[in-house]
């Protein structure tokens, strides 16, 4: 990965969305409920204030709008601070 968030942000991969379809309707990815848990893929070295609580491999809850959606060589992800996760899932 070539991205390296600078202090308290996180990249990460959003797990896609689900596909729902009823009797034959095909949902369009604008109607599509936006993901709400992701990977980490890499984390910035923290602030002086916040340490870094979050490494790249954990699969973390995050707000409905949180982050900036970038796209890079052709993948999706968003990139956040730490503030914005609400929460790892352990495994």
């Amino acid at each position: 990965m070539n991205i390296k968030p600078l202090a308290d942000r996180v990249l990460i991969n959003p797990t896609p969305a689900e596909e729902v379809t009823m009797a034959g309707i095909i949902i369009p990815d604008s109607a599509k409920e936006k993901p709400l848990k992701g990977t980490v893929l890499a984390a910035g070295n923290g602030t002086k204030d916040e340490e870094m609580t979050v490494k790249p491999g954990d699969t973390v809850l995050y707000g409905k709008y949180a982050g900036t959606e970038i796209e890079f060589e052709g993948e999706k992800y968003l990139i956040m601070r730490q503030s914005d996760i609400l929460a790892i899932i352990a495994d």
